[in-house]
């Protein structure tokens, strides 16, 4: 079988179970079964593959098929322009988060700062950072022991491992520790709105660093309040909140002695990241 009949073949299942994506899915698998780019198999159609890799590229298919996402099907996902292993203990990484990593490199690029992850997952946030952050160190925590495994992966992949480190234990245990940026990823969704989310979402990533409470704001509020007692004066938090929850999430960080400084919209023009500065 050729490059162009095994695509029609896996694209025509994937739309068949409803995959939107299933073209573009089925070049992806494609490509990295073989180790190409998608440019390079699609421009040689005609190539045969061997036996195989049709086998691995059906077993991808039927994954894809059932609503698998692509990122945990090839176990790497990319963030930042880097390659971050991910697999179900981690949250996959979104565009939008970039948008914080490239506002907070911007603010202090050049500086040498204290940075605390709370909810590192992947460590995707926590090792972009430090990546651009020539000077600086910081800290993840996470409450998964095989989140922080991921994560102590990604630092050494990305040679970053010098300048962290991770632990396993809820932020609420943390003391005595003054952070010059407080960054999180925190759980935000109403617990009653999770049956709605895409199969691709509620089927296969880790519900605990979805469920945010009753109103999704349950961990974002206690991120806020804990925030207010590691950070050092003038610290920035640096938190993303989720649809329609500027409002809210506002009014508890301006009734905790936080000034909000840059409201970052996502590509579709909706606010998910507040960074605010502590002033006690």
């Amino acid at each position: 079988m050729n490059t162009l009949d095994l695509l029609n073949k896996g694209s025509k299942k994937l739309k068949y179970k409803g995959i939107k994506s299933s073209q573009i899915d089925s070049e992806i698998l494609l490509s990295n079964i073989l180790g190409k780019s998608r440019e390079s198999i699609l421009i040689n159609l005609d190539k045969k593959i061997c036996s195989n890799d049709i086998i691995k590229f059906n077993d991808f298919i039927e994954r894809r098929s059932l609503k698998e996402p692509i990122a945990y099907i090839l176990k790497e996902k990319e963030f930042w322009s880097k390659n971050f292993v991910v697999n179900k203990s981690t949250l996959i990484p979104r565009p939008e988060t970039e948008l914080m990593v490239e506002k907070l490199s911007k603010t202090y690029y050049g500086k040498k700062i204290f940075i605390l992850d709370i909810g590192t997952g992947s460590g995707c946030i926590l090792i972009s950072l430090l990546s651009e952050l020539k000077n600086s160190i910081g800290i993840g925590v996470d409450i998964s022991t095989k989140a922080l495994q991921i994560a102590k992966i990604n630092a050494l992949k990305h040679e970053v491992d010098n300048k962290l480190r991770f632990e396993k234990k809820c932020f609420s245990k943390i003391f005595y520790k003054k952070f010059d940026l407080i960054v999180s990823n925190p759980p935000y969704i109403d617990k009653r709105k999770i049956n709605k989310l895409d199969d691709d979402i509620k089927k296969f990533e880790p519900l605990i660093a979805l469920n945010g409470g009753n109103d999704g704001l349950d961990v974002i509020t206690k991120v806020i309040y804990k925030a207010k007692d590691i950070l050092k004066i003038k610290g920035t938090l640096a938190l993303e909140i989720g649809n329609e929850q500027l409002i809210k999430v506002s009014k508890i960080l301006r009734n905790n002695n936080f000034k909000i400084k840059e409201n970052i919209k996502d590509y579709n023009e909706n606010t998910r990241c507040l960074i605010s500065i502590f002033n006690n």
